[in-house]
């Protein structure tokens, strides 16, 4: 699978060390269109614009959203000879890659960072996309984690928000877990240790057990017992469910912001 990606930062890397180590693209068959080289696996070419001849099976846009007319006009008539353009852009939808790159058909994917090991998860919108373009996008995509297909745009948005803000969140779970640790009396070191193997394990936990992680919840606090007490915080007034859907709605609602901009 032959790929011109234009723009690599931290996700497009992260995406594209996971492609070589799994073997789906080999390293010499990507293209790189950065500003300034960056540390990528070795083989891959990268160079300050697109190939003159040949054409991609795939071209990737990795830039920032608010470059994406400036590569439009630099690259539109050399990715016109691409298939498909698969943009993770914040804020572009597939309308606008439609609009600024006639051509290839429009792919816009939200992914998150855990792809880099394979346990990401790859929120897909395409809007009457071929058959022979979807099997291209699920056979780059699949060795990255859970790869979910969207119809609706605002499932897709809901789902994007969900995924692609999510690690973020739970990191900074991780952090207060942490440091509530330490306010109760333990060591810097090993509160961190703790509540990274415990929100590791039970993550893991969930994922392999067929009960929903409520019901799980609920088996693990015996009634009267600590655990139950301390649900008794996060559920009162729906508390804690209340606090996350707040976040998403803000993280949605800068996306939508974003995507206006880019529309304006």
């Amino acid at each position: 699978m032959r790929l011109w990606m234009i723009g690599c930062g931290n996700m497009a890397g992260a995406m594209l060390r996971r492609w070589i180590a799994s073997g789906v693209v080999r390293a010499q068959d990507v293209h790189v269109v950065n500003r300034g080289d960056r540390d990528l696996p070795a083989g891959v070419i990268q160079a300050r614009d697109l190939p003159e001849d040949g054409a991609p099976d795939l071209v990737i846009l990795g830039v920032k959203p608010q470059q994406l007319d400036e590569v439009a006009v630099r690259h539109a008539v050399r990715v016109a000879a691409a298939s498909v353009i698969i943009s993770m852009l914040a804020g572009v939808d597939a309308a606008m890659l439609r609009t600024r790159f006639p051509g290839p058909e429009p792919v816009v994917v939200m992914p998150n960072l855990p792809v880099e090991i394979g346990q990401g998860v790859v929120a897909v919108h395409a809007p009457d996309v071929s058959d022979t373009a979807r099997a291209r996008v699920d056979a780059l995509m699949a060795p990255l984690g859970l790869v979910r297909w969207f119809d609706d745009a605002d499932a897709f948005e809901a789902a994007g928000a969900l995924s692609g803000t999510g690690p973020a969140f739970l990191f900074r779970f991780i952090d207060a877990l942490s440091a509530a640790g330490e306010m109760m009396g333990l060591a810097r070191a090993d509160a961190a240790a703790v509540a990274m193997t415990t929100v590791s394990g039970a993550a893991q936990m969930a994922a392999a057990n067929e009960r929903t992680p409520a019901a799980l919840a609920d088996a693990v606090a015996s009634p009267g017992g600590m655990t139950r007490q301390g649900l008794n915080v996060l559920d009162a007034d729906r508390a804690l469910a209340t606090l996350l859907t707040r976040t998403l709605e803000a993280a949605i609602h800068r996306g939508r912001a974003m995507a206006a901009e880019r529309r304006g």
